[in-house]
């Protein structure tokens, strides 16, 4: 019998060493809830298991419950202090480790930084349009364009910019005038664990005290007017003639609170739209899985909305009206969940169709299956981690 000698032993591929980033964000989502500071929170929790170590920075109050981030300054100082605690923080952090990338979440935090972190490769979060969102809530020509200024010059310095959608990528290019090649879309993330309530829709409702025997529409939104929530009160009013007992909920706090108080009241829809305030993060998965439908109802400068991705890891569908980078959070999944348009009319039919069961919605387990496939955290932090070492020059292009 012949005997082989055993061939030579092949090296293991050995795991891409351990990046180091430093993450400069806004404020801490557990004291400021908010579409960025949730994905900053969810992103520093996932980097790790993609070879990243993360070292943030914020504006928040003291203690904060990781040793990962650290409170720079309160969110209430003025904003030359903010700018100096940060500077001060970011060169104690280039002294004790020098990071391999810095990571920037919001350009006003990252401009009075710029040139401590000269030659390292400077790797954007672009959540939105600063400057414009604020014009849209009122801000002054003046500050719109000093604003604009902040954003394009942190912008121009990046090495590569992430954006939430392909929409937010064209406006890049079309509004800063960025090149296309240094923007890189990785998408929204969901922790699809935290949304997944095992409970029925009624087991939710009877949890919440919401009604058992009335069709509910849900909007989760900061109370601010590019989200739409004036359309969707007067919605409202045209979809009680099609579904009389229909019940739409806006849960979230922001300026125009009192002013939709004041149009539910004019309109005399109490019986038909209720605000909810602002509902605790705990809370949040048991009101997407009580409602029959949620709706985003924005009429701009939307650029992913998580509410949608948060509303489909629960197992409801979301309708969406076809402003920014919404249609790519849905359509995938079914296209009737885009609306027509924005504005009263659409948001009305739409609901009154989905209420009524003329929309062939996805059920619970389709829209919680997509979610998983689309939105963890895990995916979306491997396609960061990716932009990361390639704008290190530790890795292939992404």
């Amino acid at each position: 019998m012949r005997i082989c000698a055993p061939g030579p032993r092949l090296p293991l591929e050995s795991p891409p060493a351990r990046l180091r980033v430093l993450q400069l964000g806004m404020g801490w989502f557990a004291q400021q809830p908010g579409g960025l500071n949730r994905y900053y929170a969810d992103l520093l929790a996932a980097l790790p298991a993609a070879g990243i170590e993360p070292r943030g920075l914020v504006c928040a109050q003291a203690p904060l419950e990781t040793d990962a981030v650290l409170p720079v300054a309160a969110p209430r100082e003025s904003l030359i202090r903010r700018w100096l605690a940060l500077r001060l923080a970011v060169a104690r952090e280039l002294a004790d480790a020098e990071p391999a990338v810095v990571a920037a979440h919001f350009a006003l935090y990252a401009r009075p930084v710029l040139n401590l972190v000269d030659g390292l490769p400077l790797v954007v979060h672009f959540h939105g349009p600063w400057a414009e969102e604020c014009q849209v809530e009122g801000s002054s020509r003046l500050a719109t364009l000093a604003r604009f200024h902040v954003e394009s010059s942190v912008y121009r310095r990046a090495t590569a910019i992430i954006t939430l959608s392909q929409a937010f990528k064209n406006l890049l290019i079309r509004r800063y005038r960025l090149q296309a090649e240094r923007i890189r879309v990785a998408g929204g993330g969901v922790d699809v664990h935290h949304f997944a309530v095992a409970l029925s829709r009624q087991q939710a409702r009877a949890s919440l005290g919401w009604p058992a025997d009335r069709p509910i529409a849900l909007a989760v939104r900061r109370l601010a007017r590019r989200m739409g929530l004036e359309d969707l009160v007067d919605a409202a009013g045209r979809l009680r003639r099609s579904v009389p007992d229909a019940l739409v909920l806006i849960a979230g706090a922001g300026r125009l609170s009192e002013q939709l108080h004041e149009r539910i009241r004019s309109l005399g829809l109490g019986q038909h739209v209720r605000l909810l305030g602002f509902l605790p993060d705990a809370q949040l998965p048991l009101a997407y899985r009580a409602a029959d439908v949620t709706i985003v109802p924005s009429v701009a400068l939307e650029g992913f909305g998580l509410t949608a991705a948060e509303s489909l890891a629960a197992g409801t569908p979301p309708l969406v009206t076809p402003v920014g980078g919404l249609p790519e959070v849905v359509a995938p999944l079914a296209p009737c969940l885009v609306l027509e348009s924005s504005g009263v009319r659409a948001v009305a039919d739409g609901l009154a169709d989905a209420l009524r069961g003329r929309m062939p919605l996805p059920d619970a387990e389709r829209c919680r299956q997509y979610a998983a496939r689309h939105f963890a955290w895990d995916a979306v932090a491997a396609r960061v981690a990716a932009v990361y070492r390639q704008a290190a020059g530790a890795g292939d292009h992404p």
